[in-house]
């Protein structure tokens, strides 16, 4: 059946989430070229980048806001198999079954919008909704084999990806800045790299050089540091650890 061919698709692309978007970025040369020769565009405009990187890191908020008041065992970055040790219903939980996805996608936009070129998102924005659904859908199966009623009822009552704030639910656990830190510092630095990547290719067909402007390397520099820094921290000391977290 559809639902069995949608079960397979989702469980086998959770395992490979974290890669196969990347397939994308071949795409992006094509578009980083579009850009630099396309009539009144301005590659390497500061403007634009800061606002690409708040769409993005307004997907990495959403994130940090969804971890940070999970328990151990759910929200994770496990990709052999689905895991929820508990349901979640609770923080962003309660204003969209679908938080990290949600996320996920604001950051894919906010760098899809950077080479300015419309066919680009568009390709992005859909291949992350046939990608996605597919996740979310295995996602919502297994879900449902675990917590049963209990996972029914709540998702009768949150949307799968477009919040309902008016439907916010305090959470159980207070917010853990140093949980959501740990969690997410690689994806902080995921889209500043890929940010930068996106930039060395404009400038490459639009000034003949793989270095970009002084902001990209500004940021590139800084958020390479604060990476080194965290990781650092997370492997030797436990600076970064929270009891059930």
């Amino acid at each position: 059946m559809l639902a069995d061919e949608f079960q397979k698709a989702g469980n086998w692309l959770f395992r490979w989430r974290s890669y196969l978007p990347l397939v994308l970025f071949v795409l992006a040369v094509p578009a980083a070229r579009y850009t630099a020769t396309w009539p009144g565009s301005s590659p390497g405009s500061t403007a634009w980048e800061v606002v690409c990187l708040m769409v993005a890191f307004f997907g990495l908020a959403v994130r940090i806001l969804t971890v940070g008041y999970v328990p151990a065992g759910s929200s994770g970055r496990n990709t052999l198999k689905q895991v929820a040790a508990t349901l979640n219903a609770t923080g962003m939980y309660s204003l969209v079954r679908h938080p990290i996805y949600l996320g996920n996608f604001l950051m894919w936009l906010g760098l899809s919008l950077l080479p300015r070129c419309w066919w680009f998102t568009v390709i992005t924005v859909l291949a992350f909704w046939l990608y996605y659904e597919r996740i979310m859908f295995a996602e919502e199966g297994f879900l449902f084999e675990q917590f049963g009623e209990k996972y029914r009822e709540w998702a009768a009552a949150t949307p799968a990806f477009i919040p309902r704030l008016s439907s916010w639910v305090k959470p159980g656990l207070p917010f853990s800045l140093k949980s959501a830190i740990s969690r997410e510092y690689s994806t902080f630095f995921t889209i500043i790299a890929l940010f930068t990547v996106l930039n060395s290719m404009i400038s490459w067909f639009s000034r003949g050089t793989l270095v970009p402007d002084w902001f990209t390397v500004t940021l590139f520099a800084c958020g390479l540091l604060l990476y080194g820094t965290i990781r650092l921290l997370k492997k030797r000391t436990d600076l970064l650890k929270t009891e059930g977290r």
